[in-house]
């Protein structure tokens, strides 16, 4: 892999001399795809929280069944992390998301003709399994595409994308549902997405083959830091064999830090997206039409949260802050926001409620632009295994907080299921503190 201080050679449509060149901006168009794909991504994802009462009145399925359903996702989805990253390496952006869209999106479209439980289960696994590398390969093309100082606002823009999808176009799903039947929303999203891996097959090309793209653009990435080589195939036979040496790398003590964090953003993440529509209607007695409202408020605030979190910390960069400061300081104050969470415990009125839920999912969005970090500390050469592992224990919390909260609600009610995910987002906060310290990558 070159290093961001070598001579790149002028691409055939790129002649003239880069000091007379005014820089494109072909960087933005990828970050668009991005936040496309991501938007898809997480569609994929809820569309199964919209169907799920009428899933269950058709084929008779439980309520804990239903939790079988919802936990198949993230079981495959967290087992091929660190595969999904490896492979990520192996092959380069274009191939893996091609692959991985155009696989989730077939199994989410067989999922409007499930027969049952098992082929829901299994479709779900099918679903969470190429849906593993989307991530570290969102990582991986914005470490190539943009240099350092613009990383976190491009992070922030494509993650904002999850928060869009839940709160923007569920509604669409639930007219879908209600015009047609619950079998059309999983088609719908399903057909959408087959559509999109076809156009990103043919679009997405890596920085120096990209149309468009001149080389002021390349040298203004590249002198950011930014690895315009580093998306492409690996052309090393090397490169599939992770020694033990690099095992201890992704393992750094700094990088173990961003993972706790990353466990502690998810979990705040997977309480909004599986219990917090239950919470409210059984723990509050909110009525369904206001449960409807206040289940959109918090996703709206995560959407500004994680907004507002990429920009200010690229301002804070420009204005003359560290990396570590500008990057650690939103994160840090995200997850310690996201404590608040326990504070609905301590009121029924449902203002208040929804707007104790708004901070907590707020924090949790201004938190989220961790996959900068991952881009500023990871060895470069296993950037895509580091971020595979980085969202492996992301995913754990997808695992954990659907069946933790459950047990706990079951016996105790919701009150100690805030606290749990109240004491987790301190911890995440914590280990940023003191596990992260002064960000500078890894094995350098």
């Amino acid at each position: 892999m070159q290093s961001s201080q070598t001579a790149t050679p002028s691409s055939p449509q790129n002649t003239a001399p880069t000091a007379l060149q005014k820089p494109t901006r072909r960087r933005y168009l990828t970050l668009v795809m991005i936040f496309i794909t991501v938007v898809i991504c997480y569609v994929d994802r809820a569309n199964l929280a919209v169907a799920s009462a009428h899933i269950q009145k058709e084929f008779g399925i439980s309520r804990a069944q239903m939790g079988y359903i919802f936990s198949a996702f993230a079981w495959t989805y967290t087992a091929c992390q660190i595969p999904g990253g490896w492979f990520l390496d192996r092959v380069g952006s274009k191939l893996t998301y091609f692959i991985a869209v155009m696989g989730w999106s077939v199994a989410t479209l067989f999922q409007g003709f499930a027969g049952g439980l098992a082929s829901l289960v299994g479709l779900r696994a099918i679903t969470g399994l190429f849906e593993a590398p989307a991530f570290p390969t969102n990582n991986r093309m914005v470490t190539s595409w943009f240099p350092e100082q613009e990383r976190a606002s491009a992070v922030g823009f494509y993650t904002s994308g999850q928060f869009v999808g839940l709160a923007f176009l569920t509604p669409l799903l639930i007219w879908i549902q209600e015009s047609l039947s619950w079998h059309w929303v999983f088609i719908a999203t399903g057909a959408v997405g087959i559509i999109w891996a076809l156009v990103w097959h043919f679009v997405y090309q890596p920085p120096r083959k990209s149309r468009g793209i001149n080389q002021a653009e390349l040298d203004h990435i590249a002198a950011g830091g930014g690895m315009i080589d580093g998306d492409a195939p690996s052309t090393q036979k090397s490169r599939g064999k992770v020694t033990a040496a690099d095992w201890k790398l992704i393992f750094n003590r700094k990088l173990v830090g961003v993972y706790v964090g990353q466990f502690a953003i998810a979990s705040t993440l997977w309480f909004f997206l599986t219990w917090f529509p239950s919470y409210l209607t059984q723990e509050k007695h909110v009525s369904a039409l206001t449960a409807g409202f206040m289940t959109t408020v918090p996703f709206l605030a995560a959407f500004v949260g994680v907004l507002l979190s990429g920009f200010a910390a690229d301002r804070m960069v420009r204005a003359g802050k560290s990396i570590g400061f500008a990057r650690k300081l939103p994160i840090i104050s995200g997850l310690l926001l996201s404590t608040c969470i326990i504070g609905a415990n301590y009121t029924e009125d449902p203002v208040w409620i929804m707007t104790l839920m708004a901070i907590a999912f707020f924090g949790n969005g201004f938190a989220s632009i961790t996959w900068s970090l991952v881009s500023s500390l990871a060895p470069l050469r296993l950037i895509g295994l580091t971020g595979g592992v980085f969202n492996f224990v992301g995913g754990l919390g997808g695992i954990t907080v659907p069946l933790v909260i459950g047990y706990i609600a079951q016996d105790y009610g919701f009150a100690p299921a805030l606290a749990y995910i109240s004491v987790v987002a301190l911890i995440g906060a914590l280990s940023y503190i003191f596990l992260v310290g002064e960000v500078r990558r890894v094995g350098e």
